[in-house]
């Protein structure tokens, strides 16, 4: 089953699609992070409430995730994901339209509301047409669009913003996903092999997945995964600006300043962490295939652990922020890929989007409260700068053990639960009672 049963199906260009529809996503949620110290100058915003702006879009989202694990998987994946990237888009232009703090919360909800299905249908998508033992390097690819929005995307929306206003990078991130959207409306197979497996919609019978042992310990892993990312993250912008008085690389200015350039002061950090993360993406999947989820989750904690270390608890000086900033976002990349593909391996064909849904859920009320959380650990100086970092970077760590640790004991229950064959009917996601149907896909091209 799974992509075996979908043989029209172009993989690689159905995998890329939705790694765009992942950019819009991610680079509307990624640039309004380091777009923090304009909000604090331009709308009168306290620098220690941006952690309430990221947990606005976030709990939105989470909450979006939990109706949608009701009826998501009653539709065709292509529609619903198409009404879902029309809603985020616009409401990303709202964002644009902001006037003080309660208006931009408003725009970031609306965000959420769409942001949240989007994200879960997309990875539905991917599940349904990639088979298990490809699905470690199609989730890297996938998952590549955090790495081009680091690299491109938010460092082009920095400079849009240095030219023009905060507002335009709102506007333009619009814009680019609406044509996204569209060409997902086009592209995009009709997906409804789950509509015909013979097994109904899970509807109320989703309270399964809330009790059951895999994906309770799924919903945990991304928990912590959150919670160890996102106590920090959206305060990156302040600390690094003004706790550490981060003004730039001198070695960019010197190099632009011939051509009377003058680049942003974090859209350098993006572009260099975001390289490395891609540099990371390119074999980490293909080690999770090979060596497991749990063994790549590992090693990803301990190096992101030794970042935060050296970042935010016991800060030097002499290590360079470039480097620092590089090595973080390429040591998280190494976390995210080995748990998601182990996840798709944990829902049947006919309740994945009710899962994902609920995994998207999961994923947002942790990042809203671990945003939120921090904003109200954090106290403002006089001079803007964060009192508490470290309080925080404790935090982060003790999330960052949890994570491989439950990762690994999923993997052992899953493999335990497939006989140690990872590659049954049930590690693919595909229903075991259903007879299997002819192949439902409206568009494509063969493997």
């Amino acid at each position: 089953m799974g992509a075996s049963s979908h043989p029209k199906v172009n993989e690689r260009a159905v995998v890329l699609l939705i790694a765009a529809m992942h950019f819009i996503n991610i680079l509307d949620f990624m640039i309004v992070m380091p777009l923090g110290p304009d909000f604090s100058q331009a709308l009168g915003i306290p620098s220690n409430r941006m952690g309430d702006v990221a947990g606005a879009y976030t709990l939105a989202a989470a909450v979006s995730g939990i109706a949608g694990s009701f009826f998501l998987d009653r539709f065709d994946r292509r529609r619903a994901l198409a009404v879902s990237m029309a809603g985020l888009v616009i409401a990303t232009a709202l964002c644009g339209l902001a006037w003080d703090l309660y208006s931009l919360l408003g725009a970031r909800v609306l965000a959420g509301l769409f942001g949240g299905p989007a994200m879960a249908l997309s990875l539905a998508v991917v599940t349904d047409v990639v088979p298990a033992k490809r699905r470690g390097r199609a989730m890297a690819a996938v998952m590549t669009a955090f790495s081009v929005a680091s690299i491109a995307g938010v460092p082009l929306a920095l400079e849009i913003a240095n030219l023009g206003s905060w507002r335009a990078p709102f506007f333009a991130v619009a814009a680019l996903g609406a044509g996204v959207t569209f060409a997902g409306i086009f592209l995009l197979p009709s997906l409804r092999l789950h509509l015909l497996s013979g097994v109904k919609p899970p509807g109320l019978a989703m309270l399964r997945l809330l009790r059951e042992p895999l994906p309770l310990l799924s919903y945990l892993s991304i928990t912590a995964m959150m919670f160890s990312a996102f106590t920090i993250i959206p305060h990156i912008p302040t600390y690094l600006v003004f706790n550490l008085g981060y003004d730039g690389e001198q070695w960019l200015r010197e190099l632009l300043a011939p051509i009377g350039g003058k680049p942003s002061v974090l859209g350098p950090l993006y572009l260099f962490g975001g390289l490395l993360s891609l540099l990371v993406m390119q074999f980490v999947g293909r080690l999770t295939d090979r060596l497991g989820s749990g063994v790549v989750s590992w090693i990803g904690a301990v190096l992101v652990i030794a970042v935060i270390w050296f970042w935010f608890i016991d800060y030097n000086p002499v290590l360079p922020v470039v480097l620092l900033f590089m090595a973080y976002m390429g040591s998280m990349s190494m976390r995210g890929v080995p748990a998601r593909a182990l996840d798709t391996k944990i829902p049947r064909a006919h309740e994945r989007a009710s899962f994902m849904s609920l995994q998207s859920a999961v994923q947002h009320f942790a990042l809203a409260g671990a945003a939120i959380m921090s904003s109200r650990i954090l106290t403002e100086n006089a001079d803007k700068s964060l009192n508490g970092i470290p309080t925080l970077g404790w935090i982060s760590v003790a999330f960052a053990v949890l994570l491989p640790t439950s990762v690994t004991i999923a993997e052992r229950m899953l493999k335990r639960r497939d006989g140690g064959n990872t590659e049954t009917l049930i590690a693919a996601g595909a229903p075991v009672t259903a007879p299997a149907p002819p192949a439902q896909v409206a568009a494509g091209t063969d493997h």
